[in-house]
């Protein structure tokens, strides 16, 4: 599966667990806050000031 923009951030963890690395190496560490639930990688991105096409790259590059 290709992680997009509209995913959210537990969606993500939901396909592939070791995405958790990834996002806290973009300083995203709210795992278990509710708004991993409903906020956008897009959303997350830009509240986080994050480069959202190199977090999809480096996402898209996990097994």
């Amino acid at each position: 599966m290709k992680f997009n923009k509209n995913m959210t951030i537990s969606e993500v963890l939901k396909v592939n667990k070791e995405a958790k690395t990834i996002l806290m190496g973009f300083g995203m560490h709210c795992f278990g806050c509710p708004m991993s639930t409903m906020e956008t990688l897009e959303e997350a991105s830009e509240s986080h000031n994050v480069d959202l096409e190199l977090m999809l790259e480096k996402l898209n590059q996990l097994k």
